[in-house]
């Protein structure tokens, strides 16, 4: 089996506890040496400065690639550009470019009236400034909003056009579900490298309730496979079936893996190791 190079998405701490957990993610999983990390931005924009200070500190004391999230919602497009600015000035050089999801409480996005209006306009103004390498979101299945089956390869290749390298799908749970949109993508002209993202699953409840808003679907075999299974056994499954995942898209030519750790490192350090890149490496509990 191909060694994946391999990639970490993380998210901002919002209080004491939550900083602890971040950090002691950050400290498992530095030592695989992942070509990047990123780490997200909150719904609305509202975990602006915590992302900030995540990326640089991140940055500055573990030596990891950050590329941090940024999104078109809830601010103008001078404010957004500022912020952009002062991750340049810090030394960061990628930057994943979203259009981000509706505020709080809001039933759909709506663009700011003096902001981007989609993640378009962001990603071709962060791209005149040649500060950046610039990645892009990627949906393998319809996004919520998507207008019909072709809309999301159809948004991706403008994303690319305007100037984003690669893109970061968004996680599923079948490897053919992948492989069909990379496929898709591949006869639309899309060149440009997309990273599966890989989900461990650590709760089987919330992970169905994240892939409900994602639009993301849930075979009927893997709910089964889940049911009444708790504690370790839950664990073990779940290493198995992403290290199983992973190992499929790996046999069809896949790269890169880009996990969605959610701040908890363990399952997705038993992956790495399952598929070779953390040999060596002490477990985490």
């Amino acid at each position: 089996m191909t060694r994946p190079r391999i990639s970490f998405e993380f998210f901002p701490p919002r209080n004491l506890e939550a900083s602890f957990r971040l950090w002691e993610t950050v400290q498992a999983l530095a030592p695989l040496k992942p070509g990047f990390v990123s780490v997200t931005y909150g719904a609305g924009g509202t975990t602006r400065q915590l992302t900030h200070e995540a990326v640089t500190t991140i940055g500055k004391n573990y030596g990891l690639n950050v590329a941090a999230h940024l999104t078109c919602v809830d601010a103008t497009k001078a404010e957004t550009m500022e912020i952009a600015a002062s991750y340049a000035a810090a030394g960061v050089r990628e930057i994943v470019a979203l259009r981000g999801d509706a505020p709080q409480g809001a039933a759909r996005f709506t663009p700011h009236p003096e902001g981007f209006a989609d993640s378009v306009e962001l990603i071709e103004a962060l791209a005149a400034t040649g500060d950046f390498t610039l990645r892009v979101g990627a949906y393998p299945e319809p996004h919520p909003e998507a207008a019909d089956a072709g809309a999301d390869v159809r948004w991706l290749k403008r994303k690319i056009d305007a100037g984003a390298t690669s893109a970061i799908t968004q996680f599923f749970f079948e490897a053919d579900t992948f492989l069909r949109f990379r496929d898709a993508c591949a006869a639309a002209g899309i060149a440009a490298p997309i990273i599966p993202g890989i989900l461990p699953i650590d709760s089987w409840a919330g992970t169905k309730r994240f892939a409900a808003r994602c639009g993301t679907s849930v075979p009927q075999w893997l709910d089964d496979a889940f049911g009444g299974v708790t504690g370790e056994g839950a664990a073990a499954l779940s290493v198995r079936l992403c290290a199983d995942l992973c190992a499929r898209l790996l046999a069809e030519g896949v790269e890169d893996l880009h996990f969605y750790t959610l701040n908890r490192p363990h399952l997705t350090l038993a992956v790495c190791r399952e598929l070779g890149v953390a040999a060596g490496l002490e477990a985490v509990a």
